[in-house]
């Protein structure tokens, strides 16, 4: 890892310092218990610390240190600017330094220049300096040329400094800007902050042996677990005979001019098949539960609908409601003592009950889309036939033939008509056109020959001819539809907990409704209002809108995803990226297009540059990496526009190895002059290799390896004979990503195998705060790993060669896996949390603030469910809400929780 060298002002003034600070006496503070230190002392005391504070302050200021404070300045940009202003080190030959005698009088007079720190060794005749960023250097030369002494910098420190100039400013004005920005996002770091904190002391109690006492015991079934009611049996047909036997029952009940002489006993028999009919799946729910000592989520509202018809045959049996003359005047909002004092029915309850559970249930299920059943209307039918085009061997013409597409082979060419949804992956090889790719989330594709396409994308207006690449569940679509359906499958464990509450729930208020139901009854003496008040206890609890309060806004945002193009792997993938504080980017895959050109080729003095262009040519001939097919590709134009025939066309090569640093070494045979001058062709050792640092070159290859791109040496007899360097394009939506993370509150940072000034120049063009440079791909892991211990939450952003990072950062995440996956099938064993399909960087930034939304929403749906059921209990408890309302208010409940879950699929 490469970074500026500083001086470090700390050390310089504790030397300063101790230089100039007075020797205190020594203090006795052996005072006895109830004695106090004499006022004289105190003050002599107080004057030596005063002293010594002042000593400090001076060193500090004549070391350069700026002592100021200025309270209106945010402390982001203070720090800011303090690493803008930073001290950096430089070595200066000497000319003219004829006497040690000098050196002390000389050092004396640079140290006297503001915040310098000069070291002259006489020996070497080289001077040492540590000076702020922004000095003048012609002010230290000034110094020099008064003792008669020619200053001039080295190599290193000229580079060095010219790099600094070419960059600082700008990373300087974007940082002051990033910092204003980042404000905002203060609180929400801090909170994310304390839960890795909370994170790390459960870790470390955990190693310190604290929780091995602790037992893991798994129940036969998990107290967690719940039973759903059977989608199955929630028809229409059933919600239809429901409302039709319902109606009559609810306009008998709440319109007294339509009752007649016995007409209790009438809504009685036409509430039966609702009762018993209507809600069966949530009595089948309640029995299954009671059975297998698991909690039924409708088991509240099965058991109030049950209760509703009994309480009510029973009071119409041994009480005057049964009379034939019986009119009644139902509540509809609270619950009236004296209307309940005598009696009073609730088949009403019970009818609309059902007819609310039964609608409300089938209303989520029609408005939960599932995206894995979308995507099955993308895939051929199992009887669909495709057009196989093939060659008579014989007479050469071409046959169409109508086959299962069950029986396309990889290699077989196929046509599909206009319009046409493509069957297989493959490749174009006749006709042109535009496919839909929604399937897949990567908009359109530009089909032309020789370019990818892929089953579920539908054709555009022309016919193309295709050759299969794979097929049925090989292809791309086949893998998102199992990622999609496994994402969604996995729970977290906020949805686990959401579903524990949720099971709690229902016992919870069968044991509150029986209290409720025996206060009433004893204070009141109306065993009527008792009831009436436990069956609002019993309608208006909504467990269900609890269970789901997470799961489905998660699934909502899973599938939303899915559309985009984007592949997370599961809810746990959600809660970490809203807790990510640092996306750490590969250049190559992540942020560069990956096509890279010759951008220069620096020749030693004596060396021919085409020579030098083609024997890295002829080193990489065999490799298929970027790199390697830029140079061939330069060599070759180099090779046909070149008159010179002292070079070969093509250089021959043997014994081409790869080291693990990435470097290329063979054997090649090109021009060499003998010790006489004569040219002959010898076979020499060459390689390719790439520099590290700014110490691996020396003089006119040195600067041509920082001045430009990707720098490469070529070297063979042992010296380096030239630098080529080379240029590959930032994608065009890096820079605006990158600076939507900076906005965000998220550290961005950029992982390159390119010295410093190389790797910060680049860092720069995209605008990433922070650049590791000189990493080599084995040590890519051991940065990724570093960077998560200084106590950031890292999000490792690249393609497939970054998969061992993937690992050990908190978040992978995959980009281009279309692209740069070997099949589909590498889909499924990734360590990628994260795959993006395309490989644009735009996504990412939505990845992060999707995140974010996703969990506030889920938090806030969470907090709604709870709340709701509170309120709702206390009321009902308190007898101010109707049973009838408090089935509409439970079912209201559920759906603003399924209308707010929705929203995850507009993120």
């Amino acid at each position: 890892m490469a970074q500026d060298t500083t001086g470090s002002a700390g050390d310089t003034t504790a030397h300063a310092a101790s230089a100039t600070q007075p020797e205190m006496p020594p203090i006795d503070n052996s005072v006895s218990g109830g004695e106090t230190m004499p006022k004289t002392n105190i003050e002599a005391t107080n004057n030596l610390v005063s002293n010594a504070i002042s000593a400090a302050k001076d060193a500090a200021k004549s070391a350069g240190i700026n002592l100021a404070i200025n309270p209106n300045q945010d402390p982001d940009e203070a720090a800011a600017e303090a690493i803008h202003i930073g001290r950096t080190s430089f070595a200066f030959e000497l000319d003219g330094l004829e006497s040690a005698a000098a050196v002390g009088e000389l050092e004396e007079a640079l140290n006297d220049l503001a915040g310098v720190d000069a070291r002259i060794v006489y020996t070497s005749k080289m001077a040492w300096i540590t000076a702020q960023r922004t000095i003048d250097i012609s002010v230290i030369e000034e110094v020099f040329r008064t003792f008669g002494i020619d200053a001039t910098l080295t190599d290193s420190s000229l580079r060095r400094r010219m790099a600094w100039a070419d960059v600082e400013e700008g990373r300087y004005n974007r940082s002051r800007q990033r910092h204003r920005r980042r404000r905002y996002s203060t609180t929400r770091t801090s909170a994310r902050r304390q839960i890795m904190e909370e994170d790390r002391a459960l870790e470390a109690a955990r190693k310190a042996g604290f929780l091995d006492g602790a037992e893991t015991r798994v129940e036969p079934t998990e107290p967690t677990d719940v039973l759903f009611t059977a989608r199955n049996l929630l028809t229409r047909r059933r919600l239809i005979i429901t409302v039709l036997f319902s109606i009559p029952v609810v306009a008998i009940s709440y319109i007294p001019s339509v009752q007649f002489d016995g007409w209790q006993w009438v809504i009685a028999a036409l509430a039966l098949p609702v009762v018993t009919y209507g809600a069966y799946p949530f009595h089948r729910a309640l029995i299954g539960g009671l059975r297998r000592g698991m909690s039924a989520l409708d088991g509240a509202s099965s058991l109030a609908i049950l209760l509703a018809y009994i309480w009510s045959i029973a009071l119409m049996i041994v009480t005057p409601v049964g009379n034939r003359e019986y009119r009644a005047e139902s509540e509809l909002v609270a619950i009236d003592p004296i209307s309940f004092e005598n009696g009073a029915l609730f088949f009403d309850v019970a009818c609309v009950m059902t007819i609310f559970l039964v609608a409300g249930r089938i209303f989520s299920r029609k408005a939960r889309t599932n995206l894995v059943d979308q995507l099955a209307t993308y895939k051929p039918a199992p009887n669909s036939t495709a057009t196989l085009v093939s060659k008579i061997r014989k007479t050469g013409q071409i046959s169409e033939t109508e086959v299962p597409i069950q029986k396309l082979n990889v290699g077989d060419d196929i046509v599909v008509p206009p319009f046409g949804i493509i069957p297989v992956d493959g490749v174009v090889v006749g006709g042109s056109s535009v496919l839909n790719a929604t399937a897949l989330g990567i908009g359109n594709i530009a089909a032309k020959v020789n370019a990818k396409v892929y089953a579920g994308c539908v054709n555009g207006e022309k016919a193309l001819k295709i050759r299969v690449v794979s097929t049925g569940h090989r292809t791309w679509l086949a893998a998102v539809s199992r990622w999609v359906w496994l994402s969604s499958m996995q729970q977290h464990h906020l949805d686990a907990l959401a579903t524990k509450t949720a099971s709690f729930l229902v016992p919870l208020a069968l044991v509150i409704a029986a209290t409720d139901f025996a206060v009433w009854a004893l204070f009141t003496g109306n065993i009527n209002q008792a009831f009436a008040t436990s069956l609002a206890v019993l309608g208006c609890v909504a467990p269900v809108a609890l269970a789901v309060s997470a799961s489905v806004a998660m699934r909502h945002g899973i599938e939303n995803a899915a559309r985009k193009g984007v592949l997370l792997r599961n809810a746990a993938t959600v809660r970490q990226l809203d807790r990510v504080d640092a996306v750490i980017f590969n250049r190559v895959g992540a942020l560069s297009e990956g096509e890279m050109t010759v951008e220069t080729v620096t020749a030693d003095r004596g060396e021919n540059p085409d020579l030098v262009l083609r024997v890295a040519g002829a080193l990489t001939l065999e490799s298929d990496h970027p790199v390697s097919r830029a140079l061939v590709r330069a060599a070759r134009e180099s090779r046909d526009a070149s008159s010179d025939t002292s070079i070969p066309g093509w250089i021959e090569v043997s014994h081409v190895e790869i080291d693990e640093l990435g470097s290329f070494t063979g054997m090649v045979e090109i021009p060499v002059a003998d010790s006489d001058g004569y040219i002959e062709m010898r076979n020499v050792e060459a390689k390719l290799w790439r520099p590290r640092n700014l110490s691996d070159l020396q003089g006119r290859l040195a600067a041509a390896a920082v001045s430009g791109g990707t720098p490469l040496v070529v070297r063979w007899k042992g010296k380096d004979r030239g630098v080529i360097t080379l240029h590959d394009e930032a994608k065009a939506d890096a820079t605006q990503s990158v600076d939507e993370l900076e906005s965000m509150g998220i550290e961005t940072m950029m992982l390159s195998r390119d010295t410093y000034p190389v790797a910060r120049r680049y860092g720069d063009t995209v605008g990433v705060s922070h650049v590791l440079a000189g990493i080599q791909p084995g040590q890519k892991e051991q940065t990724v790993r570093s960077v998560h211990n200084h106590g950031a939450i890292v999000a490792m952003v690249g393609d497939e060669s970054v998969e061992h990072c993937f690992r050990v950062a908190d978040i992978g995440v995959m980009v281009g896996a279309m692209s740069s996956l070997s099949s589909p099938a590498a889909l499924e064993g990734t360590a990628a949390d994260v795959v993006l399909l395309d490989n644009k960087t735009s996504p990412i930034p939505w990845l992060f603030s999707g995140a974010r939304r996703m969990a506030r929403l889920i938090n806030t749906n969470f907090l709604f469910a709870w709340v709701y059921n509170g309120v709702a209990i206390v009321a009902a408890c308190l007898g101010i809400l109707h049973p009838m309302l408090a089935t509409v208010l439970m079912l209201a409940s559920s759906l603003v929780i399924e209308f707010r879950s929705r929203l995850s699929r507009t993120f």
